[in-house]
């Protein structure tokens, strides 16, 4: 897997496992940011998790952080997240094959570890969570392990169209007069509720968020579990055709993803967020075309990073630090931005300007960077990643850390 104190320049041409995860590590890094960047503002605003602005902040500069961030991260990380999820998948399988161990009951044990912690962290910190749908598409993933990467990346395209299409019967049905917003948003009276609980004691703060879960398993079931699960389909194809470990060999897909990304993408991006915030475009319409257009965009960053990684040796040791450790530090940054915003520590929900929820979010990231880095001088995996390998493998995993190479 990796070294230690230090990660390799990682060149073009991956030809060692280490480089290789080392390249993973990295982007998964990189994810987690983005991923943080977009959660803080539904962490820290019961307006935002029903889809509204805050009523408090309305400047020029409030606006303009929430388009840019609409615009550029919103729905794109968590995909590029998940297609990590699907392409380790297919990493933990071949280290199964080779330590001869059985997959099945291992990976059924890693999920059930992923569903528990999930469900915590959606009753605890943020009924948002993602984990527990990772743990379902996992599920999924075992099922569909023997497919080939050409049917999976089918069917991955099968699924987002037809995700795609409901949204645009919904868009229909909103033309005709029957609009189902209201079953997919709350209203203004919701999120003042919803602020008031959340600065509230602690039974008031859990109560909010199991209240919010019914509306939330709603949207994971129907909306985002199909899209987290062609993601993952994707990295499944990738993780099979072995394509991250020689980039050079595929630069022509990489620059091919990059423009399609950057043009297609960011149009359907720019439309998604006129549909968000400006109105004039029914959010139904803004859903089916970003369904669409936020893989690519997704795609089009994941192929801009592996490619400057090789010229950027610094910011990829710093962003595989996180990136190793990711589950840990996804839990972690729920529970940083609880103690600010929520009546556990703080209470500034709806306090907080745009910008300033970014620079937060940019701050914890900095800070678990450094702590990343401290832990893992001693430590072989996050303290969150040995609890679920703890589970995984039936026995303690060691704690301290020793080079090896593989999955």
């Amino acid at each position: 897997m990796r070294t230690q104190k230090t990660l390799p320049a990682i060149p073009i041409e991956l030809p060692t496992a280490t480089a290789r995860i080392a390249s993973v590590d990295a982007l998964r890094g990189f994810s987690l940011l983005g991923i943080l960047v977009v959660n803080i503002a539904f962490l820290a605003s019961g307006y935002r998790m029903a889809g509204m602005a805050e009523p408090a902040f309305g400047s020029s500069l409030d606006w303009g952080v929430r388009w840019t961030v609409t615009l550029l991260m919103e729905n794109k990380f968590y995909l590029l997240f998940s297609f990590l999820f699907g392409y380790s998948f297919t990493l933990q399988l071949d280290s199964a094959a080779r330590q001869g161990r059985p997959f099945v009951p291992m990976f059924l044990r890693r999920l059930s570890g992923l569903f528990l912690l999930g469900l915590a962290h959606a009753v605890l910190l943020f009924p948002g969570d993602i984990l527990t749908t990772y743990a379902a598409v996992g599920l999924a993933l075992l099922v569909l392990h023997r497919i080939t990467p050409r049917a999976a990346v089918l069917l991955a395209v099968a699924l987002t169209a037809l995700l795609a299409l409901g949204f645009v019967l919904l868009a229909l049905m909103a033309m005709g007069g029957l609009d189902m917003s209201g079953q997919v948003a709350d209203t203004a009276a919701e999120a003042t509720r919803s602020d008031a609980a959340l600065g509230g004691s602690v039974s008031q703060i859990i109560s909010e968020h199991v209240r919010k879960l019914s509306l939330v398993i709603v949207l994971r079931v129907f909306f985002q579990g199909p899209a987290v699960l062609a993601a993952c389909l994707i990295g499944l194809a990738v993780g099979k055709l072995g394509a991250l470990g020689n980039l050079s060999a595929h630069t022509a897909t990489l620059r091919r993803l990059q423009w399609t990304g950057f043009t297609v993408g960011l149009a359907g991006a720019l439309f998604y967020t006129l549909s968000a915030w400006n109105g004039t475009v029914h959010k139904f319409w803004g859903e089916a075309v970003d369904l669409v257009t936020a893989p690519l965009l997704a795609a089009a960053y994941g192929a801009t990073f592996l490619r400057l990684l090789p010229y950027l040796p610094r910011l990829g040791r710093a962003l595989a630090a996180p990136g190793r450790m990711a589950l840990s530090n996804y839990l972690a940054q729920s529970l940083i931005c609880a103690l600010i915003f929520t009546g556990y520590g703080l209470a500034l929900v709806d306090r907080v300007s745009p910008p300033v929820e970014v620079v937060i979010a940019l701050g914890i990231f900095v800070a678990q960077v450094f702590y990343s880095r401290w832990w893992l001088r001693s430590h072989r995996y996050g303290p969150v990643e040995w609890f679920l390998r703890y589970l995984t493998y039936w026995s303690k995993p060691s704690t301290t850390h020793r080079p090896r190479h593989g999955a």
